[in-house]
């Protein structure tokens, strides 16, 4: 029961320290068979910005990727067979933009347009 009670309290202050509560929820539903749709926060500014990562997820098992310029969240569908959520944070980081998971690859991060450099966490 004291593990029990550790365990949870360490969850708790995982999710309670380091800022807004919003910014480090995934939520995940299953959509049919071995297809689900993540929603998760992505960092970025524009348009431009929406571009360069729904384009980083046009790979195989993904069906839709969609990122909302106002509210950060990307919703994306797709394939647990040939993809997972793990794989997908980071080819969003790897073109430089921040995730719930990942910090964007420095380097890319450094060369995007200057309307898409928003505020690192």
């Amino acid at each position: 029961m004291k593990k029990l009670f550790a365990a949870f309290s360490f969850s708790v202050l995982l999710f309670s320290c380091g800022g807004n509560k919003e910014e480090l929820i995934v939520k995940t539903e299953k959509i049919s068979g071995a297809e689900l749709k993540s929603t998760f926060k992505v960092w970025g500014n524009c348009e431009t910005c929406k571009d360069a990562i729904e384009n980083s997820l046009r790979v195989e098992g993904i069906t839709t990727a969609n990122w909302n310029v106002e509210t950060k969240l990307i919703s994306v569908s797709y394939d647990t067979t040939k993809i997972n959520l793990d794989k997908i944070e980071q080819k969003i980081a790897a073109v430089g933009y921040d995730n719930v998971k990942y910090k964007g690859d420095d380097v890319a991060y450094e060369n995007l347009p200057q309307c898409c450099k928003y505020d690192r966490k």
